[in-house]
């Protein structure tokens, strides 16, 4: 692979470093959560999603000016914009849980977030192999993987909406966690979103 070639697809395993990043932030905030330090707090979260702007524009930056790419140059914008999506999603979690004002972290959250932090080392260990999607076997295995835990992260939407309603008495918490839980199914989905792109280079450039 050429040094020009190689710089996509670090692009890519660097900006899903940095999702995996957010994640792990956003799981120890909400395990070691507390209202006073929750700006600081997303202070520090926001720093880490703007290392993933920073990672996009990078290619962009490349991307305009490269007259030869190793794939078409819309799945590469399509692919960078995913991956710094799934950072976005990230931050949104806990910037819903700021500007609604929630004091209480309910426990399925936890294991939510669990889910997403899966997901996103699923992204990066399957953007790893990325490069070699000509001949690789494992490639598949990964994508399959990322399919199953966003499953897991559609069945756990579920019981989590479930649990809410049927625990809660209080619509303003209902109204917020509702959105919260929304914006982890979409993590999972983003992540999803991703390997599917994966798969449909892969098939198309083989």
């Amino acid at each position: 692979m050429s040094k020009k070639d190689s710089f996509y697809y670090h692009n890519f395993v660097e900006s899903a470093e940095v999702s995996c990043e957010a994640s792990a932030a956003l799981r120890e905030i909400l395990c070691n959560f507390s209202v006073d330090t929750l700006p600081e707090k997303g202070v520090e979260l926001h720093e880490i999603e703007h290392k993933g702007d920073n990672k996009r524009h990078e290619m962009t930056s490349v991307l305009v000016r490269a007259f030869i790419t190793p794939i078409e140059r819309e799945d590469i914008l399509k692919l960078s914009q995913l991956i710094d999506d799934v950072t976005d999603c990230i931050e949104d979690i806990l910037i819903r849980i700021y500007i609604n004002n929630v004091t209480t972290i309910r426990p399925d959250s936890i294991e939510f977030a669990d889910i997403v932090i899966r997901c996103c080392h699923a992204m990066k260990n399957m953007l790893e192999e990325f490069p070699n999607f000509k001949r690789s076997k494992k490639l598949g295995e990964l994508i399959i993987e990322i399919n199953r835990l966003e499953e897991l992260g559609d069945d756990l939407y579920v019981g989590c909406m479930r649990n809410l309603h049927t625990t809660s008495t209080d619509p303003f918490e209902i109204i917020a966690w509702r959105e919260i839980y929304e914006f982890f199914e979409k993590c999972c989905d983003t992540c999803e979103n991703v390997a599917d792109i994966i798969e449909s280079i892969a098939i198309g450039n083989t």
